[in-house]
């Protein structure tokens, strides 16, 4: 626990805090927190850290089976910025009084989650092209206004993954743009994939407002700012012009513009399927916690290593001092 968080509340320091957020001023790690605002941080801050280094995984497959170098190029740095944003994640965590190690054990024992979106199979290559357009738009669509939230740390570490993440969506958009120029064949690919990623893209949000136990809170503290219906609904609006332009159909008969609302209609996703893909039933559930496990446990040596080179180094540092 932090020592911020940790002392006593009195009346001074709760009323600051208030007032600070009512501000739309930032909380930093020094600032008294409410031990509540700290648990929320730590469990939505560690869950999107998880979901960065999950989320690898289902493109991280196709780097040796992509067409051209090139396409291995983009799709390889690609994974690399995933892993960079898990690590900036860690660290805005860290800030909070907890280990990355600790919060590692968690998500390896079932005691953290991850996104459920990453528990699909990648079946072809045009899953890549469309994990970019939908997923990271999604990703987008959540995450730009987490650029406000009102806890420093995270603020801050939003606003470089926004910007890689705005790069990562047009590149799958680009990618899905050169296929549908291509064969009848590649064009299908496309389509199949729009078909499979559409519902659980829209999951992504999480469960509808009215079945979301944690949002209403973190939007009083401002730790995110729109409901999960209402980001739903600025992805479906963003969406749908832009699957206009390529020509693809989303899998969706009740997907129409209301023109008095100003905005799409859209069914309603199985949110009984994200219940059972976040209780750990999805279809790639198991295979993703056993290759992160398994990941985990080889690099064991490199994190000894790493952590006798900097006791030398510290040893070293304060040997110098002394003389």
């Amino acid at each position: 626990m932090t020592e911020a968080a940790g002392r006593d509340a009195g009346p001074d320091l709760e009323s600051h805090f208030e007032a600070t957020i009512s501000r739309d001023q930032r909380i930093e790690p020094r600032d008294w927190m409410p031990e509540g605002y700290r648990k929320t941080l730590i469990r939505q801050i560690a869950q999107h850290a998880h979901s960065e280094i999950i989320g690898m995984q289902p493109e991280g497959e196709w780097i040796t089976r992509a067409p051209s170098l090139r396409r291995k190029a983009i799709l390889f740095a690609k994974v690399q910025d995933e892993a960079g944003h898990g690590l900036y994640l860690y660290s805005a965590a860290e800030t909070l009084g907890i280990d990355r190690a600790e919060l590692t054990e968690r998500l390896l024992e079932g005691r953290q989650k991850y996104s459920s979106i990453f528990n699909y199979p990648t079946l072809s290559y045009a899953d890549v092209g469309v994990i970019g357009w939908f997923v990271d738009g999604a990703a987008i669509c959540n995450q730009v206004p987490l650029c406000r939230s009102s806890y420093g740390p995270y603020a801050r570490a939003m606003v470089r993954i926004c910007k890689e993440e705005s790069f990562h969506q047009r590149q799958g958009y680009e990618l899905l743009m050169t296929m549908m120029r291509g064969t009848d064949a590649q064009r299908e690919m496309v389509q199949d994939a729009v078909d499979r990623w559409w519902w659980p893209s829209l999951m992504m949000f999480g469960p509808p407002d009215d079945d979301s136990p944690n949002s209403a809170q973190s939007m009083a503290w401002k730790i995110k700012r729109h409901s999960n219906d209402e980001l739903r609904r600025r992805f479906v609006d963003m969406t749908v012009p832009q699957a206009a332009k390529l020509g693809v159909t989303l899998p969706d008969p009740e997907l129409r513009w209301n023109e008095e609302r100003g905005h799409h209609d859209f069914g309603t996703p199985d949110f009984s399927e994200l219940k059972e893909v976040i209780s750990g039933n999805g279809p790639c559930n198991a295979e993703r916690m056993e290759r992160r496990r398994a990941a985990h446990e080889e690099g064991a040596w490199v994190r000894a290593a790493a952590g006798a080179h900097a006791a030398k180094q510290a040893a070293r540092a304060r040997e110098e001092a002394v003389a």
